[in-house]
């Protein structure tokens, strides 16, 4: 029994169902710039001010008003102009910057973008290109139609990207095209074929720490897919795996997190990179993360990235597994830290990454079988939120299969279903199998299946009627879902019938 691939967006092995998923996306929103570039912190502009309903009217007046100011800037000829000009940007992008609900509506319909787009051109002092990206930037961060609105101005802001403008300015740049690309499929499509992929890698091969996290955290934004043709462009970019693989070795925590979320994307949509970045240890760089690091921030795009890539090549996991055993390098040590952590998203994704190697063959199951994880495995089984109990089931259901060529059910690993069930975790399965979820509830039925088959001297049934279990797989006897229905009666019929008990 196979679970389908949810658009690609996870990849996953499982024994007990016998999956190959992938792990991509958690949303990640488009930023407003309050801090700019050049360290000018608008937030010193606008403490403790927020905005109230009435207020708002006022800001979207002051915002046209702006506007009508920046075009008789830019119309203007005289002595000054230049800085008639900057004053007018800085205002814009002060009044852009200044609400939790933005005026964007009112500097489009008042004409902004056009104005805008003018100030970008070449030549430009830095200040001025600093300030038009800017207000490029707070706009890109609205809605979607007022994001599209942008569209005028990308190939400049792509432009800029290059070598020929300042640092701060490409930065910026990158910001307003990140916020883009954020946006949908769509504008990223455009963004690619406008080329904004080359210039935007190139702006990570550096060391500038503030530059490499806008561009990085960009960059993720532009291949997240679902299409896979912008990941496969990224690898061909010379010297982009090197750079990826150095800043996640040495940078700072902040920066390796945007890294890393250009890995998952890698690792999820492009078996090319995948195979590229196993090659250069990046299974052993993303372990050192996960023991060292305790930001919540880095370390789920550590742990989805670690379990694409056990998922494509459960090999690779295992020399690791092997050779870290009882040090700091302890793959399984490392997660059950994850395990044990307040942070419930890190549980489920430790969880799941779990999964996948308790997905591969038997040395993976066997090293998992033996160490810490598994009492924290079983009491997440019986006291988590419904969402990681999912995860901590496939992970202990795999532990109790194996799977071979030509085998019509999975064969039981008869001494780890013994001690799984011995440790309590059959209530947790049958819990599951009375779940609304139905992937949940199939895999609860699933693990009654190995429990009545393979518990020795035929102790299953009355285990499992000690729980409850008839009753909760008779839900199923008229139900809608025929896998689950015809799975459950089987069971029912074959483990429970009109013979059961006669013995007794």
């Amino acid at each position: 029994m196979t679970i389908g691939n949810v658009a690609g967006q996870r990849r996953r092995q499982q024994a007990v169902t016998v999956a190959k998923e992938r792990r991509e996306l958690l949303v990640r929103a488009k930023r407003l710039c309050r801090v700019g570039t050049n360290g000018d912190d608008e937030d010193a502009h606008v403490e403790n001010e927020m905005m109230i309903d009435e207020e708002q009217p006022i800001l979207e007046a002051q915002t046209s008003k702006a506007v009508e100011e920046l075009k008789s800037a830019v119309q203007y000829q005289g002595k000054g102009a230049m800085q008639k000009k900057v004053t007018a940007l800085r205002e814009l992008r002060r009044l852009l910057s200044k609400s939790e609900f933005p005026p964007i509506e009112a500097a489009l319909g008042a004409g902004a973008i056009p104005l805008l787009v003018q100030c970008l051109s070449f030549g430009s002092p830095d200040e001025q290109l600093l300030e038009s990206a800017w207000c490029l930037t707070n706009i890109a961060a609205g809605k979607p139609e007022e994001t599209k609105a942008l569209l005028p101005a990308l190939p400049l802001l792509i432009a800029h990207l290059g070598e020929k403008s300042s640092a701060p300015v490409a930065e910026q740049c990158a910001w307003a095209i990140g916020n883009v690309a954020g946006e949908g499929e769509d504008l990223r499509n455009v963004l690619l074929s406008q080329g904004a992929l080359p210039p935007l890698a190139r702006m990570i091969f550096p060391d500038k720490g503030s530059t490499v996290r806008t561009a990085a955290w960009a960059l993720s934004n532009l291949i997240k897919g679902p299409e896979p043709k912008a990941a496969a462009q990224l690898v061909r970019v010379d010297g982009i795996l090197d750079a990826i693989l150095r800043h996640l070795k040495k940078t700072d925590e902040e920066t390796a997190t945007e890294i890393a979320w250009i890995v998952v994307y890698l690792s999820a949509l492009s078996d090319i990179a995948t195979s590229m970045l196993l090659k250069g240890d990046i299974l052993q760089l993303l372990i050192e993360r996960l023991a060292t690091s305790n930001s919540l921030q880095l370390l789920i795009p550590v742990l989805r990235s670690l379990g694409n890539f056990v998922a494509v090549d459960p090999k690779a996991i295992l020399t690791i597994l092997i050779r870290g055993q009882n040090t700091e390098g302890d793959v399984i040590r490392v997660l059950a830290k994850c395990l044990k952590s307040e942070h419930r998203v890190l549980k489920k994704e430790a969880a799941w990454v779990l999964s996948n190697i308790a997905a591969g063959s038997i040395e993976h199951k066997k090293v998992i079988h033996s160490t810490e994880a598994m009492p924290l495995l079983l009491r997440l089984l019986s006291t988590s939120p419904f969402d990681i109990r999912k995860e901590v089931a496939y992970v202990l259901g795999n532990l109790c299969v194996e799977t071979a060529e030509g085998d019509t059910k999975p064969r039981i690993i008869q001494e780890h279903l013994v001690s799984i069930v011995s440790g309590g975790c059959l209530p947790g399965f049958i819990e599951l199998v009375r779940s609304p979820d139905m992937e949940a509830a199939r895999m609860g039925l699933q693990f009654i299946e190995l429990v009545l088959r393979g518990m020795p001297n035929g102790e299953g049934p009355k285990l499992v009627e000690g729980e409850d279990g008839i009753d909760a797989m008779e839900r199923f006897q008229f139900h809608e879902n025929e896998e689950l229905r015809v799975m459950a009666n089987t069971l029912v019929d074959k483990y429970f019938g009109e013979d059961y008990g006669i013995d007794e």
